[in-house]
């Protein structure tokens, strides 16, 4: 099996803005495939940290973390930001939180909630959002919103691809 790329090491192609609706049911159902992943895995296997990295919990957690900058980062869209909102590229908040302390229906709960807020929020904006682009932080590269929503799909695929690869090696 191919390995998982590293995250920081992606790059990103503009996104076809006339393929928005197939991008939204993506994100749409990215927390039912997030259950599907989870729900039926051992506490032990769920928490399990292979060599000191996340467990497949703690990328539940980490998703669930990020939410609010995504909305942020659509914020910046409807208020026409200079660049999209930073981040911390040490991922403190998600090693603080320490969700392998946390329930994982809490966590799984909160990802669909904050998701579903996610995309009511962009589902109210109009066409002007996605016709300006802005610089992206990390990539330094203009991204219109429809690129942004993809960077967020991909981050979601790339952790559900480390949550599966962890629970199918430790079960």
């Amino acid at each position: 099996m191919a390995e998982i790329p590293r995250w920081f090491e992606r790059r990103f192609d503009p996104f076809p803005v006339e393929l928005l609706p197939n991008l939204l049911a993506r994100l749409r159902g990215t927390p039912a495939r997030l259950e599907e992943a989870l729900r039926s895995t051992p506490h032990d296997v769920l928490t399990a940290k292979p060599e000191a990295r996340w467990s497949a919990q703690e990328n539940a957690g980490h998703l669930l973390c990020l939410e609010p900058l995504w909305l942020a980062r659509v914020e910046d869209y409807v208020i026409g930001s200079a660049g999209l909102t930073l981040t911390d590229l040490a991922n403190r908040p998600t090693d603080e939180a320490r969700y392998n302390e946390h329930p994982l229906e809490e966590i799984l709960a909160g990802f669909r909630s904050a998701r579903v807020k996610l995309l009511k929020r962009v589902e109210e904006l109009d066409r002007t959002h996605f016709e300006r682009p802005i610089p992206h932080p990390r990539l330094k590269t203009p991204m219109f919103l429809a690129d942004h929503l993809h960077f967020v799909a991909e981050h979601d695929d790339h952790h559900l691809a480390q949550i599966e690869f962890l629970t199918r090696s430790r079960s």
